[in-house]
């Protein structure tokens, strides 16, 4: 009998994940492309049985949350640690966490900021508009973190190419 080979993820880098934030600029968002949004990150978490947490702000003000099943009270401390990663670096908490471990570091050893507080896993991604920056986030949370952030990233393509 063979055992099946697992190959694992490929972690992308600093520069992969910084394109991801030049591309995923959109031209506004409303409170309807909020609920356009949550509402594709719901079905992608459904269709593939993810026991997760969406939640998207804008300016501090939760615009749209939803908990499949699966998903826990955790999940949601979770979304607000990463949340705060993105309103304080203005970059993707994925990307902020690549950032440290790219210079030897973690962000929990180095960032001088209270893990309970702040977490640099990946799931939440700015909301970025063209003109106005980062106006707030869109964060998952109950997967591993590469496919937290993932699943966030292929919504904001889905939603951006459906604009």
């Amino acid at each position: 009998m063979s055992i099946p080979k697992i190959t694992p993820e490929i972690t992308p880098s600093v520069e992969e994940l910084e394109a991801q934030e030049r591309r995923l600029v959109l031209r506004q968002f409303t409170f309807d492309d909020a609920w356009a949004l949550g509402t594709l990150l719901v079905e992608l978490a459904r269709e593939r049985q993810a026991p997760v947490a969406i939640d998207i702000r804008r300016a501090g003000q939760q615009l749209f949350h939803a908990a499949l099943p699966g998903s826990t009270p955790d999940n949601d401390a979770w979304i607000d640690r990463k949340r705060r990663v993105v309103e304080r670096y203005g970059s993707s908490s994925y990307l902020v966490g690549t950032r440290f471990r790219a210079k030897g570091t973690t962000f929990e050893e180095s960032s001088r900021l209270d893990p309970d507080t702040y977490a640099a896993h990946g799931g939440s991604f700015p909301i970025t508009v063209e003109g106005a920056g980062v106006i707030g986030a869109v964060t998952v949370s109950g997967l591993p973190q590469l496919q937290d952030h993932r699943l966030v990233v292929e919504a904001l393509e889905q939603f951006m190419a459906a604009s």
